[in-house]
């Protein structure tokens, strides 16, 4: 079954200049087309058959070179060819080139089904699309269409049965079924935001994020466009979705990305549009965030779009990218979850920082520099600091690093 938006889709146009084509040229293509996709570790108290991208989790440790890989627009000025192939050392942080994964264009972001044995990934271009990789061959296992524009992030829910995908251009949200080789069926909802109106500077609903909530019970859609998280159950034998509660920022905040704490109490929202984060608390039982009052990213006021925000599997730090500023803002996480504390930021070593990723062991970040096409690595250390691991890592327009 698929619910299509209570009123007709909004324009895909953008008011007031502000696109995503203004950080990544023009995207062309139309065409649904293979794409690739990117999470970070599951949290500690989350089930093992989770995938969660908001943070890191415990493992069993390092055991010599690991995967990772890079998502890039294809389509961009001197973008990549496909998804980057690397190896990191869980150790030092240096990372090594392995090739390319063709004919998958515009992967934007990458995702990777709970047992590790599939790769997901978006294309973000007009007619959207997302595919399935299976990796011990890097076959493709076909692709499926969003039914909506420039889909531009994607995650597994838990058990591993549904791919949830968020549309930007067409500020939609979808499901679609995950058979057992981990390959895509046709989707099975579909939900437009039509309503609050845009915020200022927008013409109309932006999906940014998608993804499930620590206890598994609901589902929450980032929305850039509207200024609003939308929580939806998601109904776990139809795959259909029904909106339970939303919650507002303040106007033209620009919600982009939620992280989460461990605790699954509160969670952490990176507006994009404001230069702000809040602190969010959140009622398991109906899905219902409350959103704080803004707090700063440490840009200091100069022109800053924070970008992913992750917290620690322990729940004690919280790490935000910072495009503009280009560094990653470090807090400390207080009174149980409900507090955000500034400690400072850390120079990325790159350019644009799209997306920031932990190693499933939590000892590495990783971020994907858009303008410079580089990957830096940074220790994580206990007391919540990020020292830099070697070189950076030249990948063509690097929007999403996936180190598994």
């Amino acid at each position: 079954m698929e619910t299509e938006s209570r009123t007709p889709p909004r324009s895909l146009e953008r008011g007031g200049g502000w696109t995503r084509r203004r950080f990544v040229g023009a995207v062309a293509g139309t065409a649904a087309v293979p794409a690739c996709t990117a999470r970070t570790a599951p949290r500690a108290d989350a089930p093992a058959t989770r995938d969660t991208p908001d943070s890191a989790a415990p493992s069993r440790g390092p055991s010599g070179p690991r995967p990772l890989y890079v998502g890039t627009y294809t389509s961009a000025e001197g973008g990549g060819t496909g998804i980057g192939i690397a190896s990191y050392d869980p150790r030092s942080g240096r990372i090594t080139g392995a090739g390319t994964l063709t004919g998958v264009p515009d992967p934007s972001y990458l995702a990777v089904h709970p047992d590790g044995r599939t790769l997901y990934a978006v294309a973000e271009r007009q007619e959207g699309g997302v595919t399935a990789v299976r990796l011990a061959d890097r076959r493709v296992l076909g692709t499926r269409s969003t039914g909506g524009a420039g889909p531009c992030h994607l995650s597994v829910h838990p058990g591993g049965r549904w791919l949830l995908s968020a549309d930007y251009g067409s500020g939609s949200v979808c499901v679609h079924p995950i058979d057992a080789s981990g390959a895509l069926g046709e989707r099975t909802d579909r939900v437009v935001h039509t309503s609050p109106p845009p915020g200022p500077g927008q013409q109309g609903p932006h999906a940014h994020q998608f993804t499930t909530s620590p206890d598994g019970r609901h589902v929450l859609a980032v929305d850039l466009g509207t200024d609003t998280v939308y929580t939806y159950r998601l109904d776990p034998v139809r795959g259909t979705l029904t909106e339970t509660a939303r919650a507002q920022t303040r106007p033209g905040a620009g919600p982009r990305h939620l992280a989460f704490h461990p605790g699954g109490r509160y969670a952490y929202l990176a507006n994009e549009v404001d230069d702000t984060v809040a602190v969010c608390a959140y009622d398991p039982r109906s899905g219902r965030l409350r959103v704080g009052a803004p707090q700063p990213t440490g840009s200091g006021g100069g022109t800053n779009y924070p970008a992913q925000i992750l917290v620690t599997a322990d729940g004690r730090f919280a790490f935000l990218a910072n495009r503009g500023h280009n560094s990653i803002a470090r807090y400390a996480v207080e009174s149980a979850g409900a507090r955000l504390r500034l400690l400072g930021t850390v120079p990325v070593g790159g350019d644009f920082p799209r997306q920031i990723a932990f190693s499933p062991d939590g000892r590495l970040l990783f971020a994907a520099n858009q303008r410079s096409g580089t990957v830096t690595v940074f220790h994580v250390d206990t007391d919540g600091g990020l020292r830099p691991a070697g070189e950076p890592f030249a990948s063509p327009v690097a929007v999403c690093a996936l180190p598994l």
